[in-house]
């Protein structure tokens, strides 16, 4: 039977992600439209957003962070362009978007050493195996698999390559080892609901002498710049950005780190992620058809939540029929406007992919997945 109970905002997107509980387009109103980026205001605004955004997460006083282009992709790729090269690298994939940068290593940067350990979806690589005596990379929670990194343990302290993570799913919704982490990118359109484009990323005091002291042999364009006569571009980290950033992106950006903090701060937002993801424990729990990608519950993701069907009948199908399946599903929900965008991502298994940060309530995760029970019986049956 078809539920009577619809989530109030059906927004379950993994990026953009859903804005804020109560947010309107007035919410912005204040913003520099129509003024430099380059303005005393506007820099004011910018240098806000990242003096709001350490505070939050608890990035140590003595790392640097700064507004960068072209959204996390952006971010992590200038840290690739400007800091690889000068020893080995180890290359750490489990999903699409950790297997991207391995290309960009291999097929772009084109370098030798690399050491690539990839996993299955649902799975990590072996992490006991990996050589800190070179540059590892790699992403902290998988948004197309689900699967995240569950500690910083395996990262040593005295490490003598650059930690480089990719972050942008688990900021604001993971607790982060900052101190074993050199590099850390991400970016607004995740899970603080932001808008997309805009990349942040934070810099360690190993990282920055990283910068200063080794020039890559390759052309830099000015987009990832970051040091000038061998010195760290300080304005990047203080409010004076590379190029042009959108101030609408910015006052929303700004709004969103206020309303962090009037929740209680990062513990608030970790909190409201971990029940969106208990919402959905409990119900597969009672499921036999369906179970979470990521085999081990320790490194299930609270953000990008993804499930597999794993019915007999299902997995008895073609993978094009299953494709099919899954997608009408998702589509039968969706014609419902109960929930919007929430399939699996196209390199990813089929199956679904609910986003749970912080931005999105547990109880809106709660009536769609009795919206789902109802879907799954319809293509079962069809």
């Amino acid at each position: 039977m078809k539920p009577e109970l619809k989530p109030n905002r059906p927004y379950f997107s993994s990026g953009p992600c859903s804005k804020r509980p109560d947010w309107s387009p007035t919410s912005i109103e204040g913003a520099l439209v129509g003024r430099s980026h380059r303005s005393k205001g506007a820099k004011a605004r910018i240098k806000d957003v990242i003096d709001r955004s350490k505070s939050i997460l608890g990035i140590p006083h003595d790392y640097v962070c700064g507004i960068v282009p072209a959204s996390d992709t952006g971010s992590l790729e200038m840290a690739l362009w400007n800091l690889l090269g000068q020893r080995g690298v180890e290359m750490l994939a489990w999903e699409s978007f950790g297997l991207s940068w391995v290309t960009d290593v291999e097929k772009q940067l084109k370098l030798d050493d690399v050491t690539t350990r990839i996993a299955d979806y649902g799975e990590l690589p072996k992490l006991d195996l990996v050589d800190f005596t070179k540059d590892v990379v790699f992403t902290w929670n998988g948004t197309t698999s689900g699967v995240k990194v569950p500690n910083g343990d395996w990262i040593p302290s005295d490490r003598e390559g650059l930690a480089i993570c990719d972050a942008t799913s688990a900021v604001f919704a993971m607790d982060l080892p900052w101190g074993k982490l050199d590099v850390v990118t991400w970016s607004w359109q995740k899970v603080m609901g932001g808008e997309a484009a805009h990349g942040m990323i934070a810099l360690s005091p190993r990282a920055v002498a990283r910068i200063e002291s080794y020039s890559p042999p390759w052309p830099l364009p000015k987009i990832f710049r970051l040091a000038k006569g061998g010195k760290l571009i300080k304005g990047i980290f203080e409010g004076a950005t590379i190029n042009t950033v959108s101030m609408i992106c910015v006052e929303d950006a700004l709004d969103g780190l206020l309303w962090a903090e009037r929740i209680g701060g990062l513990s608030a937002l970790i909190d409201r992620s971990n029940s969106n993801l208990r919402v959905v424990e409990e119900w597969v729990a009672d499921r036999d058809w369906i179970d979470f990608l990521a085999n081990d519950p320790s490194q299930r993701s609270n953000t990008s939540i993804c499930l597999r069907i794993t019915d007999p009948w299902y997995q008895s199908l073609s993978d094009e029929e299953q494709q099919k399946k899954a997608k009408q599903l998702v589509a039968l929900i969706e014609k419902e406007d109960v929930a919007y965008d929430f399939g699996s991502y196209r390199d990813a298994p089929p199956g679904i992919r609910i986003w749970g940060g912080a931005t999105v309530e547990s109880q809106d995760t709660e009536a769609l997945l009795p919206w789902i029970d109802w879907a799954y019986q319809e293509i079962k049956n069809s």
